[in-house]
């Protein structure tokens, strides 16, 4: 696991970081149209779930640069390394769980605000925003997962 054991702001950029954020754009795509259309496939949906999450990460790259000086990707994280985190700690397993509730409060509003805009003529404002908080609860739960298996 040693190539996943660096920060997220470090794989992000790396081929298997790339490969991640497609798995998850697609995971987000397929229960997005699974829901909304009962469908595995469905265009305009997956467009719509993959440039919502393209609008969130560079949004929550800007501001992770804003906020801390240039660095991009530490305050809006869903993945650390067992370097940047020690899970055994209270205070910094407490710190990461409040800062992975922010992003995905905030991933969930900036992604629902994109699909709504894409997606209001096919379906209501309740469907969009169910379908968003299914897609990112798969994203967001798969993250902690794997935060928690990194940080051991």
């Amino acid at each position: 696991m040693l190539p996943l054991n660096v920060s997220f702001g470090i794989y992000a950029f790396l081929p298997m970081g790339w490969l991640f954020m497609a798995f998850i754009i697609l995971g987000e795509s397929f229960l997005m149209s699974r829901y909304l259309v009962r469908k595995k496939f469905d265009k305009k949906i997956y467009l719509s779930a993959t440039v919502s999450n393209i609008v969130s990460g560079a949004l929550g790259m800007i501001t992770t640069m804003a906020l801390n000086g240039g660095w991009w990707l530490v305050v809006w994280f869903p993945w650390v390394s067992s370097h940047e985190v020690d899970i055994h700690s209270r205070q910094e397993a407490l710190a990461l769980v409040i800062y992975y509730i922010a992003a995905l409060i905030l991933s969930v509003l900036i992604e629902l605000l994109v699909n709504h805009l894409m997606l209001r003529k096919q379906y209501s404002f309740k469907r969009t925003l169910r379908a968003t908080l299914i897609a990112n609860a798969f994203s967001y739960i798969l993250g902690a997962v794997l935060i928690i298996l990194l940080c051991l």
